[in-house]
């Protein structure tokens, strides 16, 4: 059975009513739609490239564009190039644009299912209990087993953080569960709630931490993409990447759900499904990403807005696009952040929050001007 079917997306229902209520929500914009992925599928290959051919080296972007296709990578660049590019640069850019691609789907989706445009995935508190998984090994993993710091090694601290949001996002869905249905509301406020405490803990924890360990906490909260290995992608990379691929298939019940559950319901959605499938998918492509890049902020509600300005809200258009801008946003994020300040790096958190903070205030007051309060 496929997962469309699990979703109890009937062809008769779905092929109509919820692609029909999309164009009237904001008009047909199927041509702009599929232009803008075609522009964006371009950018994509171009941002990639961008991002391993730049940095202090001076392997040139033709150079490494000649390296990548023709593999002739001993004759055209340098032993010193080839590592840099290869070993360092290839592998951040990959997880990159795929932690960007997750970020800004992610927060698609919880926009989607909340019916509310300034929803995000640290809005349920994801990232907040990614958080505090990666603080407890940092201030705490002197405490922990020496065998299980032996066999984790240098992975103890994704894995935490990995933990930590899936703990959270279990928590909360229990919390919202009541006699086989979720409610939305409860989901919302208990990840306010919980959110808060785990920041409440955290902030228990930094109290308690040394000079040494408030800066590793300042910085993975900040957020970077140095350190990329390929050990790194393999990790992290397949479990994004299978979120990147299921939550597509939920782009027809999440236009269904924007008419309200009971529309969707009688449209042949199965909506409880839907919110499961939705919330499981969100936490792991989330938890993966912070665990691997630390904390990076507004990503899952810039892109979402941009892209409803350009395509309107139909998700069959709106996820792909989102997945793609998303990580091309990040990369060049990441490239400003090398280059800003080089030889030195700038916590890319700190990019992302410079650019998306002006754009949430916009769109709150763009909200207030529009319902007049």
């Amino acid at each position: 059975m496929s997962l469309n079917e699990a979703l109890g997306d009937k062809p008769v229902h779905r092929s109509r009513i919820p692609r029909a209520s999309a164009r009237r929500a904001d008009g047909d914009r199927t041509a702009i739609a599929r232009l803008t992925l075609v522009l964006l599928l371009v950018l994509s290959v171009v941002s990639l490239l961008l991002s391993v051919a730049t940095g202090a080296s001076d392997a040139s972007v033709l150079g490494v564009l000649k390296a990548l296709l023709t593999g002739a990578e001993d004759t055209v660049l340098s032993m010193r190039d080839r590592i840099i590019v290869f070993d360092i640069r290839l592998p951040r850019a990959l997880l990159g644009f795929l932690i960007g691609a997750a970020l800004a789907m992610s927060g698609t989706v919880m926009q989607g299912l909340f019916r509310n445009p300034l929803a995000d995935p640290g809005l349920v508190g994801i990232s907040s209990g990614s958080a505090l998984g990666a603080v407890l090994v940092i201030v705490l993993g002197s405490s922990l087993p020496a065998g299980i710091v032996f066999t984790l090694g240098a992975y103890t601290l994704p894995i935490a953080a990995f933990g930590g949001g899936l703990a959270t996002t279990l928590l909360l869905y229990r919390i919202a569960t009541r006699g086989g249905q979720t409610s939305i509301a409860t989901m919302l406020l208990a990840g306010i709630a919980i959110a808060a405490l785990a920041g409440a803990v955290t902030g228990i924890l930094v109290y308690m931490a040394d000079d040494k360990q408030l800066r590793d906490v300042t910085f993975w909260g900040l957020g970077s993409l140095a350190g990329m290995t390929w050990l790194k992608v393999f990790t992290a990379g397949p479990l994004i990447l299978l979120s990147l691929l299921v939550v597509p298939f939920l782009a027809r019940g999440l236009n269904a759900v924007t008419l309200g559950e009971a529309a969707a319901f009688h449209m042949g959605v199965k909506v409880q499904r839907l919110k499961y499938i939705a919330v499981v998918t969100v936490a792991a492509a989330v938890g993966a990403s912070v665990a691997v890049s630390g904390g990076i902020g507004f990503v899952g509600i810039v892109v979402p807005h941009l892209l409803r300005l350009v395509i309107g809200p139909d998700h069959r258009y709106l996820l792909p696009a989102s997945a793609l801008l998303g990580g091309v946003l990040l990369l060049a994020a990441d490239m400003l952040a090398r280059t800003i300040v080089a030889p030195a790096e700038l916590p890319i958190g700190i990019i992302t929050a410079l650019a998306g903070a002006p754009f949430f205030l916009w769109v709150l007051l763009r909200d207030r001007a529009r319902s007049g309060w």
